[in-house]
């Protein structure tokens, strides 16, 4: 595809840029997935993510819990003044 001109627009406190929907569709992107994002020779390149993000994280802590292997690792702990906050 044809290089095409964006402007840099404000967005709150950042900058940001309208990915035409050519260029979306040609990735194979859209609105509820992310990319990844990295500069790689003086260019930024968005790309398809590898997978979705924190995939198998669930399956996986459900499996720690049923084994039993999820107890604190620091255990709990407070602060000497605990006793005297008011919530």
């Amino acid at each position: 595809m044809k290089a095409m001109y964006v402007s840099i627009r404000q967005i709150g406190n950042s900058k940001g840029v309208v990915i035409p929907k050519p260029f979306l569709a040609q990735l194979g992107l859209n609105g509820e997935a992310g990319a990844e994002m990295s500069i790689e020779g003086g260019a930024l390149v968005l790309r398809r993510p590898a997978g979705p993000a924190r995939k198998g994280w669930a399956e996986a802590a459900k499996k720690i819990a049923e084994a039993g292997d999820d107890a604190l690792v620091m255990g709990e702990f407070g602060n000497a003044a605990d006793t005297e906050l008011a919530w």
